[in-house]
């Protein structure tokens, strides 16, 4: 689809809803409001799915709307979660949610921070989970500080241009384990250790890391300010 179409059939979209709901953030009993998620990660939007499913929102993902990725050329999770959710909202005229999370590592100055998911890709690798743990142990290999959190920004914004957009952020801490452990999760979870749950973020069961990880503390966040915007 091209980035016209892409521009129509959202407004379209976003029309359709404004006449049948009203105007505002807050979703009125009985209705539901149509967000446009700025991710094509298969984890994050498992995790979002379950997060707001219950919260008045029905998530359609950019990829289903035709949206390409937004560049991420900034240093903070906070300036590349705005990024994407205005890139989202201005090609379909829909409200958007974008997340830009990452894993810091005390250790190594808070790398791999905002390039996270390209961590071994920087470095000459694949762009992969697999490479990343792979290259993060590497790096790791002769510190004995093993602290890190994972950070979540999240973005809300009505349009495009926004001058009021919502910002829940949320930080989960732990420590880098050895070798990786467990297979659930992304990205980092298999070496994400917790020292409170005695295992890592990929041996926690679905339910339990959305009730406690760094994106579900973003999420319920964010809702609260949606709320109190009412």
């Amino acid at each position: 689809m091209r980035g016209s179409d892409v521009v129509k059939q959202g407004q379209e979209q976003s029309q359709s809803q404004g006449s049948s709901s009203g105007q505002g953030t807050a979703v009125a009993a009985g209705s539901r409001q149509r967000v446009v998620v700025a991710s094509n990660n298969a984890g994050k939007l498992r995790e979002f799915a379950a997060l707001l499913g219950d919260a008045g929102f029905d998530l359609v993902t950019q990829g289903e709307l035709g949206v390409p990725e937004a560049e991420e050329p900034h240093a903070t999770f906070v300036e590349n979660a705005l990024e994407k959710a205005r890139h989202a909202s201005r090609l379909t005229g829909l409200p958007a949610l974008a997340d830009d999370s990452g894993l810091c590592v005390r250790a190594l100055q808070g790398a791999p921070g905002v390039y996270s998911a390209r961590y071994a890709l920087r470095a000459g690798g694949e762009k992969s989970d697999a490479a990343n743990n792979r290259h993060l142990l590497a790096e790791l290999a002769n510190k004995t500080d093993r602290r890190g959190h994972y950070v979540c920004v999240l973005a809300f914004v009505e349009h495009a241009d926004d001058p009021e957009p919502i910002i829940g952020a949320g930080r989960w801490f732990g420590e880098i384990a050895e070798a990786p452990h467990g297979d659930h999760g992304f990205g980092y979870d298999p070496l994400f250790y917790l020292p409170d749950q005695g295992m890592t973020a990929a041996e926690l069961s679905p339910d339990v890391k959305n009730a406690v990880s760094h994106r579900a503390m973003a999420l319920r966040n964010l809702l609260s300010q949606l709320k109190e915007r009412d």
